[in-house]
């Protein structure tokens, strides 16, 4: 009979590969049926798996039992290095285990990671086949490290499983050993969210401040992961809440690097420094604005966090705002109030880089809250309940109740200002030169000065409402101011003869 290659990525004949499933699926008289048939027991797929690995992994003893009697090769290696005992014991087969034992297999063996037969139960839990390899076997050390030297403790921990914890613990293994990365059990067990066995490792009385290579606690680790209740938990067993790493990162910082509101909330209601510095002397407010977590930076704000730390290029949050453009956040920002004038490395405020980088609608709020500030300062006896501080908004207004000012400014903008006089009337109501040059920095053409004029005021508009002023009223003035009578009375009369608008619309 014909008997070619099962497959072209396979190394196995059809009746080799034939045998292997059966193995597979322990059906013991086609496997009978084949041996008769001269197939090669030993013959390995393209992994070096042979009919023997299958079998041990997927518990099948009948299979097991026929491949030993007909002189199957205990020892064979997969291309992991993996052999039938250590499938066996990863797989938790205690039975084929031990009927390979008793055929000779080779107990001290370990795959091409190091895992020997005991980290491979550890790890996926197989207590009873820890139990008999511990019992029976001779010669097994407890604390055999595998190529990352971690023992079966550390894997048992990594993974979760309980119970081999106590196992291990109770045969006096030693808990504190450290793998090449300097990492504890009590590292892996909180990096990977297992929190039973991290509250075991507590009681046991592991070293919770103990750094591993790159100078993370166990804390760390389990706010990088986003695992609440590990931390909870080790902040309840009295962890360093305020530990840096050698980067310099706290536990806030990597709840701000990952958007986590819940954790940076944990963290920031047991007490952590909120304006704690990284290697790059970033807050974790500045790594919130970078990466765009707006939920977390008004955590952070409503931590009363310091708005105007620089950063190693002398950037307040607000300038990485401004850099990318982010609105939302740099609404809050500003609602909170930061100081202005701070400037980068270059010599930039946040201002400046919003306008450089075309961020137009942020520019504009950036100037709205600097006038915003200034009349504030000057109205310290305010009523703090007032309508400004229950609607302070530095963003496009898109309200109804301004409709009707806004379209007059549009049209006074585009139709009837001259190219240089809405310059005229920012200095007449005293825009800063930033503010004018931030303005027209924004290029659209020769005909330019129109969106320029547009979206001063709207700014100018911004400060009128927020006073509580008389839009028109002010409008008026301003035109008198740079001698445009003419405009001036044009908008008076056709606001007194446009139909009635709301309080801060209507005409003298």
């Amino acid at each position: 009979m014909e008997d070619d290659l099962a497959s072209e990525e396979d190394t196995l004949l059809l009746s080799e590969k034939e045998f292997h499933d059966a193995a597979k699926r322990n059906d013991t008289m086609r496997m009978e049926e084949l041996v008769k048939r001269g197939v090669d027991i030993r013959a390995k797929n393209n992994i070096d798996r042979t009919a023997l690995h299958w079998a041990a992994g997927a518990g099948n003893e009948q299979a097991v039992r026929l491949l030993l009697d007909h002189d199957a090769s205990v020892n064979d290696e997969d291309n992991f290095g993996m052999n039938a005992l250590l499938l066996s014991a990863w797989f938790g087969h205690l039975r084929i285990l031990q009927i390979l034992v008793n055929a000779g297999a080779k107990i001290s063996c370990a795959n091409k990671n190091g895992h020997n037969l005991l980290h491979c139960a550890a790890q996926r839990g197989h207590l009873k086949v820890m139990e008999f390899i511990m019992e029976d076997l001779e010669d097994v050390r407890l604390d055999k490290k595998d190529k990352m030297d971690r023992t079966a403790f550390h894997l048992a921990a990594e993974n979760g499983q309980l119970e081999v914890v106590e196992f291990l613990v109770a045969s006096g293994c030693t808990c504190s050993v450290k793998d090449k990365e300097k990492n504890t059990a009590l590292h892996l067990a909180a990096k990977n969210g297992h929190a039973q066995v991290l509250q075991k490792l507590v009681e046991i009385g592991m070293d919770l401040d103990e750094e591993n290579i790159e100078g993370l606690t166990a804390l760390h680790l389990a706010a990088e992961g986003g695992h609440h209740d590990c931390v909870k938990l080790l902040l309840e067993a009295g962890s360093d809440i305020n530990a840096q790493t050698q980067k310099k990162m706290t536990c806030l910082h990597y709840a701000a690097l990952n958007g986590c509101e819940d954790m940076a909330r944990i963290l920031i209601n047991a007490g952590i420094q909120t304006d704690a510095l990284n290697y790059q002397n970033a807050s974790a407010m500045h790594i919130a604005v970078l990466h765009n977590h707006l939920t977390v930076v008004k955590l952070l704000i409503d931590a009363e966090c310091d708005l105007d730390i620089p950063d190693n290029r002398q950037q307040s949050p607000l300038h990485i705002a401004a850099e990318y453009g982010r609105q939302d956040i740099a609404e809050l920002i500003l609602i909170a109030g930061v100081n202005l004038k701070l400037t980068d490395k270059q010599g930039k405020t946040s201002l400046d880089i919003a306008a450089r980088g075309n961020h137009i609608n942020l520019a504009d709020m950036v100037i709205k809250a600097d006038r915003f500030y200034k009349w504030e300062k000057d109205n310290l006896n305010s009523d703090s309940d007032s309508w400004v501080a229950k609607h302070l908004t530095f963003k496009q207004d898109h309200r109804l109740e301004t409709q009707h000012i806004r379209s007059v400014m549009w049209r006074l903008a585009t139709k009837y200002l001259k190219p240089s006089e809405w310059k005229k009337l920012a200095h007449y109501w005293k825009f800063t030169e930033a503010h004018i040059r931030a303005i027209e920095h924004q290029w659209a053409g020769t005909k330019s000065y129109k969106e320029h004029g547009h979206r001063m005021l709207l700014i100018w508009l911004h400060g009128i409402v927020m006073a509580g002023e008389n839009p028109v009223k002010g409008l008026y003035e301003g035109l008198v101011g740079i001698g445009r009578n003419d405009l001036a009375e044009s908008i008076r009369k056709q606001a007194n003869a446009d139909s009635p608008s709301p309080r801060k619309c209507t005409a003298m």
